[in-house]
């Protein structure tokens, strides 16, 4: 029962929260109360902002997860960064846009090795926009499943968002839903999706990081692991 009520609260989160009830204090030991309220209401709302509740992750292997909540903003044929290592032939790109109110942790969208890692410095533009994906400050992941193929993933800083924590390493094996990092405060997710995907989410649409799924895979694409292997 608690637990309906506690959520856990991101670790990274604890310094800010502490440090706008810090604040909030000291107002209400000087009696501003004109400024103590809009204090209160930030603390609560870093509270809200920081929650890290657990989800219920899908196991079946060929399928992609969403890699934050949000709101699907787009749906488009896009080339995906050079640093994923995709090809340069356009791909399903789906956008989530997060807002202030959603949770801000990104998930690993499948199971697999981490193959690159790689931040690029950038514009803080509207996440919501479309050049967003190519002109703002990044953090692009690729992950190599075991069936050869390569899901390109990017972390995309907004106007509000100034900065993004990513807590993976190439070469690390991650599990599907796996917690990767996270960005503050406002920002955007990129999913790639490989050739053959069966694309299930449509522009509009709310996701739920770590639980609903974006797509199906193709298993008759999918490199045989003996070929990788030798």
């Amino acid at each position: 029962m608690l637990a309906n009520f506690f959520i856990p609260i991101l670790d990274d989160g604890w310094r800010f929260i502490a440090a706008f009830a810090a604040v909030t204090f000291l107002a209400a030991l000087t009696g501003a109360a004109w400024l103590f309220w809009p204090l209160m209401v930030l603390t609560l709302w870093s509270i809200y902002f920081f929650r890290d509740p657990p989800r219920g992750v899908p196991q079946e292997d060929g399928l992609l997860i969403a890699p934050a909540d949000g709101l699907v903003q787009m749906v488009t044929e896009a080339v995906a960064p050079s640093e994923l290592g995709l090809g340069d032939q356009p791909l399903t790109r789906v956008s989530i846009f997060l807002s202030v109110f959603d949770v801000h942790i990104n998930r690993a969208p499948c199971a697999g090795t981490v193959e690159v890692v790689a931040y690029r410095p950038g514009k803080f533009l509207n996440a919501a926009a479309d050049k967003a994906s190519e002109e703002n400050e990044r953090m692009a992941i690729a992950l190599r499943r075991t069936d050869g193929r390569l899901i390109g993933c990017v972390q995309i800083a907004g106007w509000v968002a100034r900065r993004i924590v990513c807590r993976i390493k190439a070469g690390q094996a991650i599990t599907a839903g796996e917690r990767f990092g996270h960005i503050r405060f406002g920002s955007r997710t990129d999913l790639y999706l490989p050739p053959g995907a069966r694309l299930l989410v449509a522009v509009g649409q709310r996701m739920i990081g770590g639980e609903t799924v974006m797509a199906e895979l193709d298993p008759s694409v999918a490199t045989p692991r003996s070929a990788i292997e030798f």
